[in-house]
């Protein structure tokens, strides 16, 4: 194991499984926790996006941590969290995460309201590439779609 310092933040590499493990979970702007309750991954996101690098970063912590827990359900509360990326790059954030996350996963977003135009785009982007991913304003909500039984491919 080698402990890496980056930005005056500790993180830990293991090489037999090759990964990139930080501690704290907040070497970039986005700062997030997560927690399995239920076989469901809750993410709590703040801060700000400040490149389609860190949100491929975070999109690929937040993944690792559903694997590592064997669950297929995530809610990922955004409301704290500042969208600052372009049109661009949010299309580019889309089509990242389309081609990582696995068909099964199913994903709820709850952002803030004042983001919803980004939010909604991005949301358009992954589902138009085989996502269950639907985006929220309010937790109730996003959870009651999460928990409802998907509709059976042979009905």
């Amino acid at each position: 194991m080698v402990l890496l310092v980056y930005q005056k933040k500790t993180a830990c590499y293991c090489p037999r499984q090759i990964r990139l493990f930080n501690f704290r979970r907040s070497l970039m702007s986005i700062q997030y926790t997560t927690k399995v309750e239920d076989g469901t991954l809750f993410v709590h996101a703040s801060g700000f996006d400040e490149s389609l690098d860190e949100v491929q970063t975070y999109a690929m912590g937040v993944l690792t941590a559903s694997q590592q827990h064997g669950v297929n359900r995530v809610l990922c509360d955004e409301t704290d969290l500042e969208y600052r990326l372009g049109t661009f790059d949010t299309y580019q954030a889309g089509e990242f995460l389309s081609k990582h996350v696995p068909a099964v996963t199913k994903v709820a977003i709850v952002c803030n309201p004042r983001h919803l135009s980004d939010a909604q785009f991005f949301e358009d982007v992954v589902v138009n590439r085989g996502l269950t991913f639907r985006l929220f304003v309010d937790r109730e909500t996003a959870m009651s779609w999460l928990f409802e039984p998907q509709a059976s491919l042979d009905a």
